[in-house]
């Protein structure tokens, strides 16, 4: 196995991925959407005790609808669904969507999931609506995917750390590829006791260079995590994916490998799927390639998991850190610049 030419989602052929970020003063937000080709099938798996959605009952295996346009991924809690108002109105102007009558009369399929990060530049009212969805599906592009402090990341937390986007891929041997790409923002904590980071041993060997924690670093961290614990409040997190390959899957397949993907969020986040987080995956199948065997299958879904596990790895050492508290929001430190060793 070895990743794609981007390491990215955007190495299942026909996926882009799009970024809106608003971090100017008073925000600190945004939103991420991901478009397949054409035809691609969708499913979804939603964890955790606080999740905020859009349009995933359409993805039920038992429903009619079988087809997927855009995933979009929005802070701004249950405002920011509205950034996918944007994104169905820019497929309907180009013709895309679910027929539903005559000549131009279409919907366009547009799930999205949403995480807290209200508030945390400083006016809480500052949340994505359908400007920046629209702003992220015109972005959206097939090449490399920008990671960290952008789009759905900008405002994101984990474990009182800077969270962000990260994404991932992998080629498998029978040349199925695989991606994933993760917004972080959860209540639990992508790092162990010791400071390192709790996914980096699926990482693959060269693929980003991991700093060495500070333990004198790492011991200020735990004891500002525990002063901060009574604060959670329900809902105020959640840490969003999307998985993608070109391996034929059904809606069943789909929502399968949407909850096979889950384990690479508890391999990278502990604890996870909590009553404060509104954990969801979404599972796109673009059908490229023909339908795996059961035992391809395990490989693909496998595969899934690994990528969903690099890529909170790689938003998680791709954000910077960020101190809004003169301005009424958040001081967000990151990673790298908080946990490593200086030299």
């Amino acid at each position: 196995m070895r990743p794609g030419a981007h390491n990215a989602i955007t190495d299942v052929p026909g996926v882009r991925v799009g970024h809106a970020t608003r971090d100017e003063t008073g925000w600190l937000t945004g939103t991420t959407v991901v478009t397949p080709p054409v035809g691609t099938t969708g499913g979804v798996d939603v964890r955790g005790g606080g999740p905020g959605t859009r349009e995933t009952d359409l993805l039920d295996p038992r429903n009619l609808v079988d087809a997927v346009d855009a995933i979009v991924l929005s802070g701004g809690s249950a405002f920011g669904l509205s950034a996918a108002d944007g994104v169905m109105s820019a497929l309907a102007d180009e013709g895309r969507g679910w027929p539903v009558g005559g000549p131009g009369q279409i919907v366009p399929i547009v799930p999205a999931a949403i995480l807290f990060d209200l508030g945390r530049g400083g006016a809480w009212r500052h949340h994505p609506g359908p400007d920046e969805g629209r702003a992220a599906y015109l972005d959206a592009s097939d090449g490399p995917v920008d990671e960290g402090s952008v789009g759905a990341g900008t405002g994101a937390r984990a474990g009182g750390l800077r969270g962000g986007i990260g994404t991932a891929s992998v080629v498998l041997d029978s040349g199925v590829t695989v991606g994933a790409i993760v917004v972080v923002n959860a209540v639990g904590s992508p790092m162990g006791p010791d400071g390192r980071l709790l996914g980096e041993r699926l990482l693959v060997p060269g693929e980003v260079a991991v700093p060495e924690p500070d333990p004198v670093a790492v011991q200020a961290h735990w004891q500002r995590q525990a002063d901060e614990a009574q604060a959670l409040q329900a809902g105020t997190a959640t840490t969003l994916a999307v998985v993608a390959t070109d391996a034929a899957l059904d809606k069943a397949g789909c929502a399968t490998l949407a909850g096979v993907a889950h384990d690479g969020f508890a391999r990278a986040l502990s604890p996870v799927h909590t009553a404060f987080d509104g954990d969801t995956v979404f599972a796109l199948s673009t059908g490229g390639r023909p339908r795996p065997s059961p035992f391809e299958l395990v490989a693909v879904q496998t595969a899934a998991a690994d990528c969903v596990t690099r890529a909170i790895v790689r938003g998680m050492l791709g954000a910077r850190s960020i101190d809004r508290t003169l301005d009424g929001g958040a001081a967000l430190p990151a990673y790298r610049e908080s946990i490593s060793r200086s030299d």
